[in-house]
């Protein structure tokens, strides 16, 4: 099975999210230990855009600068995607950070911690999204430099 995003018509791969990711990762010397991604459909005068969650083995220095570059790279592969930002039509990427062992914890959590339960790396709804963002909310806050 293929996994995608196509909520808006950007028809964004797995594949492609992949190399923008590990593309930016690897020119800031970042390493990224999992992440998924969803569609965040906006209601009112906020411009919708794909939320990443990422759990990193070192944060960026500069995160809204990795998620431009991430986002850039992601441009370069998807003509339909880059269309949509160009069209004003979705806004750029926004990053979520999971703590250390958020992936893990959160899969344990919902009892499919285990070889044949792996965090989709693509969503074409909130499910996933929605889930994580209410697991992060319940975990005591974490400090990070």
């Amino acid at each position: 099975m293929k996994h995608f995003i196509s909520a808006f018509g950007e028809h964004v791969i797995g594949e492609e999210v992949e190399e923008a990711l590990m593309k930016a990762a690897e020119a800031e010397n970042i390493h990224v230990t999992e992440f998924t991604v969803a569609p965040n459909i906006s209601e009112g005068d906020e411009k919708s855009f794909h939320e990443w969650f990422i759990e990193f083995e070192n944060i960026p220095k500069n995160l809204n600068q990795f998620a431009k570059k991430v986002d850039e790279n992601l441009r370069k592969k998807n003509i339909y995607y880059d269309d949509l930002i160009k069209g004003n039509i979705l806004q750029p990427l926004k990053i979520q950070v999971m703590q250390k062992n958020g992936f893990i914890n959160y899969m344990k959590s919902v009892g499919k911690l285990g070889g044949q339960n792996k965090v989709p790396r693509l969503s074409n709804d909130r499910k996933l999204a929605s889930a994580l963002t209410n697991w992060i909310k319940k975990q005591p806050a974490e400090i990070i430099e």
